[in-house]
């Protein structure tokens, strides 16, 4: 345990792509474009959501905690990536790892759960129209809401604390990018069955349920739309339902992948890039998917545009915070990055 101790106050190695130099390069490029459109987009689309009056409704709401999950989640991640990808140094303190972990653990999992939630909305906006005000009442929106934002908060509680309590003995390589339950319990030098039982129990609640909810609900939907034998219906079905599915399908589709797959293949360059995929592709994608297929969210940006709420100053104000989030974010989380260099061979 006094290793393990020396190991926590040294940090960590992150060796990720680095058996891939040539790659480094263009993912780091990927990287920071991607992580500026997610600032501007998911921050649009709060923006939007919260000028626009006639977006007050509990699927745009959602899509506010989402939009915000989305910006949390890549900021915990994409700074020390950007970071450990200009150069030779792969490090994180252990602050940073300790903090990427219990954060990244949290949002990772109120985004399953808030997902979840989402499709519930759709599917009693489909089969129970007559409902829908009843059913989706503010307050209760903000009871779901909170109950997804809680059950993050005690997934990582209870995953990031095991798993860092592990004795290590020395070991700091990460063969990751990130600081992740997988790739952390590969670390330690003792039995971890215990572990990764517990892991797959967190998996089977967070990740598998929330899939065969998802599932039960697009059935019901589908159900329903089959019935009404007309074109409209089923245009505004998809205009209704197909952003949340799309979206749905790119994060529970990579994301599954990661955590289900056998734990030998944890820390590999497929899962690494599987990863980065739904870490900092996805949330870039979402606001587009949001926009480009919604013709509310479209109505809403040209109804703002016209009345000048977002002029040119407010969008320069937009920029300046997106890059003040992302300034403020590297430097508190992982500015001890080069003093861990001298500390780490």
């Amino acid at each position: 345990m006094e290793e393990n101790n020396e190991t926590s106050e040294g940090g960590f190695i992150l060796l990720g792509f680095s058996d891939q130099p040539q790659l480094e390069i263009i993912i780091f490029v990927v990287v920071l474009i991607s992580y500026l459109l997610t600032l501007v987009g998911n921050t649009t689309i709060i923006l939007v959501s919260r000028l626009d009056s006639k977006l007050h409704t509990p699927m745009y709401f959602f899509l506010t905690n989402l939009s915000f999950l989305d910006l949390a989640l890549t900021t915990s991640i994409v700074p020390q990536l950007l970071w450990n990808l200009r150069g030779p140094a792969k490090t994180i303190t252990s602050t940073g790892c300790i903090l990427q972990l219990y954060v990244s653990l949290s949002l990772g999992s109120t985004e399953c759960v808030l997902l979840t939630i989402m499709a519930f909305d759709r599917y009693v906006a489909v089969c129970r129209p007559l409902n829908y005000t009843t059913v989706m009442h503010p307050s209760f929106c903000k009871t779901l809401a909170g109950t997804a934002w809680l059950s993050g908060v005690g997934n990582t509680l209870i995953q990031s604390t095991i798993t860092l309590r592990l004795p290590r003995c020395g070991h700091r390589r990460l063969h990751h990018f990130l600081c992740e339950v997988p790739a952390m319990i590969k670390l330690a030098c003792v039995d971890i069955h215990a572990n990764q039982v517990q892991l797959f129990v967190a998996t089977l609640v967070l990740l598998l349920l929330p899939m065969a909810l998802i599932s039960v609900s697009y059935g019901f939907i589908a159900h329903s739309v089959i019935k009404i034998k007309s074109s409209q219906a089923w245009c505004k079905a998809l205009g209704t339902c197909g952003s949340h599915l799309l979206v749905v399908s790119l994060y529970f589709g990579t994301s599954s992948v990661i955590y289900i797959q056998p734990q030998r293949s944890f820390g590999h360059s497929q899962g690494m890039f599987l990863t980065l995929f739904y870490t900092v592709v996805t949330p870039t994608l979402n606001p587009l998917i949001y926009t480009l297929r919604n013709k509310d969210v479209k109505g809403a940006l040209r109804r703002l545009l016209h009345t000048q709420f977002l002029s040119f100053s407010t969008c320069a104000s937009l920029v300046g915070v997106c890059c003040f989030v992302f300034y403020i974010a590297w430097y508190l989380l992982f500015t001890g990055n080069t003093k861990a260099n001298q500390n780490l061979p």
